[in-house]
C-alpha cells in the first residue's frame, strides 16, 4: 500500500503541473473491476470495494484532500452515499438543501457534490431535476444505497407522539406508520438527519432516520427495517462543475431536452437512439417552469457521448428539440 502510495504522489505531482482532475471516476472504475476479475476468494466483492475504496481515498487525499458537498446535517442518506463513493479521506460539507449542493458545487465552495436523483419505490426526486435545468454542473458519477429506515426515539414507540420525517422517507414508510402507530402527527424535515435532530430534543418524539443517526444524535432503535418494500432503493448522483469521465466500456449518459410542439417529437426522439440500438433506460418529465405546459424530459442512456453512435444520435436528436444539455457521463459496475 505504501508503494502505492508512493506512486500516487507522483501521479498528483503531475496531475498538478497538467491542472488534471484527483478523482477520476472511469479509471477508479477500471481498477475495480480489474481487482473484482482478479479476486479467487474467499473475499466477496463487496468486501473488495469496500476495502479498495478507502485505498483509493486515502491515496487520492495524499495528492489533495477533496470537499465533498451533501445534504446534511450528518448522517443522512447523501452523507452515507458520499462516503460510499469517495471513502474517508475528504472534507465532507454538509449543506442545507438540495440547491444549495448544486450552488457550492458550481460557484466551486466544493469540488463535488452528492445529491439523491431517484428511489426505487417513491420515483425521481424532482428538485434535483429541476436544478439540472437551471444550472450548468454535470454528473460524473453514480452511486446506488439500499435503503434501510430506522424509527429512532427515547424510551419505547408506545410514547411516541410525533414522528419526525422527511416527506421521501414518510412515504416509503406510510404503511408500517398506519399499522404500528396510526394518528400520530407527523412532522416534515428537510433531511433525515435533520429529523434526528428534531427527535432527539423532544421525548415524545421519534424520527424515521439512518441507524448512524441514532449514534450521532444519541437516540435509541425502536424499530428497524420499517421500509414497506424490503427491496428499496435510492441512486445518488455526483456532480461536478464539468464534465469529467472518459468512456469506460460500461457508462451511461444523462442529458434533457425540450421538443417542439408538434405531433409525434417525442416519438422522432425516441427513434433516432432506437435506431442506433442505443437503450434509454428511463425517462422522466418535469414541468419547464419558463411557460405553462411546457415540459423538458430527462433521459438516461447506456453509452458515452464520446462514442461515435452516441454522438451521431445526440446531434440528430439536437436538430429536433428547442434545447438539449447532455448533463454528463458515468460508469456502472
Amino acid at each position: 500500500m505504501n508503494e502505492r502510495a508512493r506512486l500516487a504522489l507522483k501521479i498528483g505531482e503531475a496531475k498538478s503541473n497538467a491542472d488534471a482532475r484527483v478523482f477520476v471516476p472511469d479509471r477508479e472504475h477500471q481498477v475495480l473491476q480489474n481487482v473484482l476479475g482478479a479476486n479467487p476468494g474467499p473475499l466477496q466483492g463487496d468486501h473488495l470495494r469496500a476495502i479498495y475504496r478507502e485505498i483509493l481515498s486515502a491515496c487520492r487525499g495524499l495528492q489533495r484532500p477533496l470537499r465533498i458537498a451533501y445534504l446534511g446535517p450528518r448522517a443522512t442518506f447523501t452523507h452515507q452515499a458520499a462516503l460510499d463513493k469517495f471513502g474517508e479521506a475528504n472534507e465532507f460539507v454538509p449543506v442545507p438543501s438540495i440547491p444549495d449542493i448544486f450552488l457550492e458545487t458550481q460557484r466551486g465552495g466544493a469540488d463535488y457534490g452528492v445529491v439523491p436523483v431517484e428511489n426505487s419505490t417513491e420515483g425521481p426526486v424532482h428538485e434535483t431535476l429541476d436544478m439540472f435545468v437551471d444550472t450548468e454542473v454535470k454528473v460524473c458519477a453514480a452511486v446506488t444505497l439500499p435503503i434501510v429506515h430506522y424509527l429512532l426515539g427515547h424510551e419505547s414507540k408506545d410514547q411516541v407522539r410525533t414522528v419526525y420525517s422527511n416527506p421521501q422517507a414518510a412515504a416509503q414508510c406510510r404503511r408500517w406508520l398506519a399499522q404500528h402507530l396510526p394518528g400520530r402527527e407527523i412532522v416534515h424535515a428537510v433531511s433525515t438527519a435533520r429529523a434526528a435532530e428534531m427527535a432527539a430534543g423532544d421525548p415524545h418524539g421519534a424520527a424515521i432516520a439512518t441507524r448512524l443517526a441514532a449514534e450521532v444524535y444519541g437516540l435509541r432503535v425502536l424499530e428497524g427495517g420499517i421500509q414497506d418494500m424490503a427491496s428499496n432503493y435510492t441512486r445518488f448522483f455526483v456532480i461536478a462543475p464539468s464534465m469529467t469521465s472518459q468512456p469506460s466500456g460500461q457508462d451511461r449518459t444523462a442529458i434533457l431536452f425540450s421538443i417542439k410542439d408538434r405531433v409525434g417529437a417525442l416519438h422522432d426522439v425516441v427513434e433516432v437512439f432506437a435506431a442506433r440500438r442505443i437503450n434509454l433506460r428511463s425517462i422522466q418529465s418535469r414541468p419547464s417552469r419558463r411557460r405553462a405546459w411546457d415540459y423538458v424530459f430527462f433521459v438516461e442512456m447506456e453509452g458515452h457521448p464520446a462514442e461515435p453512435r452516441v454522438a451521431e444520435a445526440l446531434a440528430l436528436v439536437e436538430q429536433q428539440c428547442v434545447f438539449l444539455k447532455v448533463l454528463g457521463a458515468y460508469p456502472v459496475d
